[in-house]
């Protein structure tokens, strides 16, 4: 008879699609099979395991995160505890990066901030599809009507903070208003980093966040145009639980840890489990991280998304990142062993 755990965890897979699923192959490593696993910060990671950890309903995660507090060496924590587990669906492992952007605004209207991030209005709430990003600009229809949350000076970086679809606004006075997102137009998103290679301005490889912008930057009236080319317009809401000495909330609704926190696809990696990551590259990096928030984009066993912090640095690191490597979940005893087939048993 099948576990009851496995029974769920094989009800999860059949939701990515009956090949998928068929392809999704689960092994238990040792921690001697983690290349670099003895260097790095464990206690590092333990502090941010700690941040999420209280959420768990399941018994097991919720033992863990009491032992958490009791163990003094993280190391043993970890390997006391739990098992590595190597889950792959078929698909090549990719990391990549993200962060959250900082743009210099206001509260009011000025000469130099005349952008605004707008909170959704409520026609676009009732209904899929609403005005598309260009008549949103260019019709009216978002004027004087209080709905402005803040005005930003760089038109370019408010695109692409609807894209992030959360950031923190520095003001004047030194001070941060952090913004999450709340809510869209319904509109389908539309790369533009695609269409200028359609247009063959750059191939595919050339293309990266830092290069549109400054493309559009070079060419305020076709740019204009460009970024318009994208239907889906993204509204904002104030995030004022999260202090703005502290990461931005992910999604578990808690606050994420700059290159401790990473974006996983759920339906192979559990939200706030604790992620083995092996990068290559360039720079390649072994640490330990926790899965603590999603994305759209993030799909599959191997694919991962890692939070780089905040700011114009952080953003450039990050969109670097296109690296190859492979992801291990640690999983509770108990639990990963509940993963494998009988026949393994």
């Amino acid at each position: 008879m099948i576990s009851w755990f496995r029974a769920a965890v094989l009800a999860g897979l059949a939701m990515v699609g009956s090949e998928a699923a068929s392809e999704t192959t689960i092994k238990i490593l040792d921690f001697k099979d983690l290349d670099g696993w003895a260097e790095d910060d464990h206690a590092a990671a333990l502090s941010t395991f700690q941040n999420t950890c209280m959420d768990f309903d399941a018994p097991d995660w919720q033992a863990l995160c009491k032992a958490a507090g009791e163990i003094s060496d993280a190391r043993s924590f970890f390997e006391l505890l739990f098992r590595p587990v190597l889950v792959e669906d078929g698909k090549d492992a990719l990391f990549t990066g993200y962060f959250e952007p900082e743009l210099d605004g206001s509260l009011v209207p000025t000469e130099r901030y005349r952008y605004p991030l707008y909170r959704q209005p409520p026609e676009a709430r009732r209904k899929t599809s609403w005005l598309t990003r260009r008549e949103i600009e260019t019709s009216g229809a978002m004027v004087g009507r209080g709905l402005e949350i803040a005005w930003v000076d760089d038109p370019v970086e408010l695109f692409f903070l609807q894209i992030q679809g959360s950031g923190r606004i520095h003001l004047p006075d030194g001070s941060y208003l952090r913004v999450g997102y709340g809510g869209s137009n319904g509109r389908p998103y539309r790369s533009i980093g695609v269409e200028l290679v359609r247009r063959g301005v750059y191939s595919a490889h050339q293309v990266s966040a830092q290069v549109i912008k400054n493309w559009v930057r070079r060419n305020p009236v076709d740019g204009a145009e460009l970024l318009r080319h994208n239907d889906s317009y993204v509204f904002f809401r104030k995030v004022t639980r999260v202090p703005a000495d502290q990461g931005p909330l992910g999604a578990m609704n808690r606050s994420i840890t700059t290159m401790r926190t990473v974006a996983v696809d759920p339906r192979f990696t559990p939200l706030g489990a604790p992620v083995w990551v092996e990068k290559e590259g360039e720079t390649p990096l072994r640490r330990l991280m926790i899965a603590q928030d999603t994305g759209s984009a993030i799909k599959g066993a191997q694919r991962a998304d890692i939070f780089f912090g905040t700011g114009d640095d952080a953003g450039r690191a990050a969109g670097r990142l296109k690296d190859g490597g492979r992801m291990i979940i640690l999983l509770p005893i108990q639990r990963a062993y509940a993963m494998l087939p009988e026949a393994v048993l």
